[in-house]
């Protein structure tokens, strides 16, 4: 690929979905500056890595150096208390928001989750203008995301590309993952997409390949150009022999957050 940005910015790249995207982004920049909290072990020719915590907005600033664009996964990617959360996906999105603003960076990918969405029925389609439900901590944290980043491009001009993702992993695991499934290839395409469409202003994007069933319409994010090619539909007979179906009345099997929805409530720190 010819077209390639200098410095691209890589948060949460010790993290399942992180470790898989390394190796691929070389493909969009010439420098991959990865940041994690956690041991980010060793470097390609290509990476450049910086520990972070995102809570502490002065390391975020200097992590912002000489930055062009970031994709950002880092903070807490599942539910739980709500004061790790705070830190890592609420104060920590206001540090990089505020820091991107500060530093002149105009294009952030950021790794929304369908979990801002997951109290609505899995019988629902939806689509971006669709009301948040978030069915957690975690996806409320995830919801002020996407408002964060509304405001950030309302106010500074920072556009932002927000990724709903639903279940990215090498294979679908179960019968909810069979609409929810991003494969690895369809989401770099789509960051791609994210990070080269000219224009993107604020775009909500659901993150799925081409499954069926699928919960969710993106009619108001084709401008991206982003097309998934891969699908859940070759998992299927897999998932029907070996994985038991739950209940019709288990909240995780009625709604789109699946488990999700049922975490929780956690006692007060």
């Amino acid at each position: 690929m010819s077209q390639k940005i200098n410095r691209l910015l890589l948060t949460g790249a010790a993290g399942g979905l992180g470790k898989a995207l390394r190796p691929r982004l070389n493909q969009f920049a010439q420098i991959v500056r990865v940041s994690d909290v956690a041991d980010l072990g060793a470097t390609a020719a290509h990476e450049e890595a910086v520990r972070c915590d995102l809570g502490n907005y002065e390391a975020m600033l200097a992590l912002l150096d000489g930055v062009d664009a970031v994709v950002h996964l880092g903070g807490m990617s599942i539910d739980g208390p709500f004061e790790p959360i705070l830190n890592a996906n609420i104060r920590g999105a206001y540090n990089l928001y505020e820091g991107v603003r500060q530093k002149g960076v105009k294009r952030v990918v950021f790794a929304s989750s369908n979990h801002v969405v997951g109290f609505h029925k899995q019988t629902d389609r939806l689509d971006a203008t669709s009301p948040m439900r978030p069915d957690g901590n975690y996806g409320v944290s995830k919801a002020f995301g996407e408002l964060l980043s509304r405001f950030y491009y309302d106010r500074y001009g920072v556009e932002t590309v927000c990724m709903r993702i639903g279940s990215s992993f090498p294979k679908a695991l179960d019968h909810r993952m069979l609409s929810t499934w991003l494969s690895y290839d369809d989401l770099t395409e789509l960051i791609r997409c994210a990070i080269f469409t000219p224009n993107v202003g604020h775009t909500v994007v659901y993150a799925a390949s081409d499954n069926t069933p699928s919960w969710w319409d993106n009619r108001l994010a084709t401008h991206l150009g982003w097309t998934p090619k891969d699908s859940s539909d070759p998992f299927r007979a897999e998932v029907e022999a070996n994985v038991p179906r739950l209940p019709a009345d288990d909240p995780a099997a009625m709604y789109q957050g699946g488990q999700f929805v049922k975490f929780g409530p956690y006692p007060p720190a």
